[in-house]
């Protein structure tokens, strides 16, 4: 493969000259750029990316870190991601979280695996990050920046939905619809954002004057998988429900297929309200009615922000986005029937 050098002596310039073609800084007069080009053209020339790198002073490759890549929900985010950068002309790198450690241990080692292959900026999706982990990432700090969730030290590079406000709207929804014998499919309770969903619901529900020490809550994985068992235990628990809201659209998904397995119709008997409006809700029978939450101007405002602290472009910023309810069929009047 050709070098730098070759071009160089092939147009009969300085290797200073030819650099500053390749790379496209510096002065160069006319017939000497035409020169250099002849060269590289002829040569067939094409700079090694390591080589890149050092002419620009940067990777031009911007790394996402990930906890895991499965089901629905960021297979979209790392495809957006992709296709942004991309029109950017730059690229980008993943990390995913591996190994036994616990979450935060892995999400802090992957913060190194993409730093220590040269990237210039890190997109960091994990709500298990704390403040000192940030502040032992010294001046790497200032490009970095959380999806789904906030650290107080960078509240300006953390951009997050108000989950909160997610489960409330839940609740209001099948409210609205007159339920009151409500079933509660969680995630993990180690998720933070599970959690803040999970307790906007419950208070919404008390504050309709439900007793929300009685409802059949059970903690499941954010998996299809989880839900369609954790629906199983549900039907099979005897406990009276004429609606269920899942704390994810994957689980909802599961528990959709189990309640058709089961011969529980679904809106006309129990009503599946899920979480996030994943690319999956519209395509469920019957189609899934869903939180709504801005996933997407949520991470272009995050990268936004990154690529301004990497780049010094001067892309819009925002920290606010709605969160709505997506309705669809799955959701139906409580008159319609009971299961369990």
């Amino acid at each position: 493969m050709a070098t730098l050098k070759d071009v160089a002596l092939r147009a009969g310039v300085g290797l200073g000259t030819a650099s500053r073609v390749v790379s496209g800084k510096g002065a160069v007069s006319p017939k000497t750029l035409a020169r250099v080009q002849k060269a590289i053209e002829e040569l067939e020339f094409h700079p090694s990316y390591a080589a890149r790198s050092l002419m620009l002073g940067s990777s031009q490759m911007i790394g996402v870190y990930i906890p895991y890549l499965s089901g629905t929900f960021y297979t979209p985010i790392l495809k957006l991601i992709y296709a942004e950068l991309r029109a950017a002309g730059l690229n980008m790198v993943v990390g995913f979280g591996i190994g036994s450690d616990d979450e935060r241990t892995q999400a802090v080692q992957g913060i190194d695996f993409l730093k220590e292959r040269g990237c210039d900026g890190v997109l960091v999706m994990s709500n298990v990050l704390r403040d000192e982990d940030i502040a032992a990432l010294g001046p790497r700090k200032s490009r970095l920046v959380l999806l789904n969730h906030s650290v107080p030290s960078i509240a300006s590079q953390s951009f997050t939905i108000d989950h909160l406000l997610g489960g409330r709207l839940a609740a209001q929804a099948l409210l609205r619809e007159g339920h009151r014998d409500i079933a509660v499919i969680a995630g993990p309770r180690g998720a933070p954002d599970n959690v803040e969903r999970i307790d906007g619901f419950l208070s919404e529900l008390a504050q309709a004057g439900i007793d929300t020490d009685g409802l059949w809550v059970a903690e499941s994985d954010f998996a299809p998988k989880g839900g369609w068992e954790t629906a199983r235990e549900l039907a099979e628990s005897g406990y009276p429900f004429t609606a269920v809201f899942c704390a994810n659209d994957d689980m909802a998904v599961g528990a959709l297929s189990y309640f058709q397995q089961a011969g529980i119709a679904v809106p006309e008997q129990v009503s599946v309200l899920g979480y996030d409006d994943t690319n999956s809700a519209e395509y469920t029978a019957p189609r899934l009615t869903t939180v709504h939450m801005p996933w997407t101007e949520m991470t272009l405002n995050g990268l936004n922000c990154l690529l301004n602290r990497c780049y010094g472009m001067e892309r819009p910023v925002t920290h606010d986005y709605p969160v709505t309810i997506a309705l669809r069929a799955s959701l139906g009047s409580a008159k319609g029937g009971q299961a369990g």
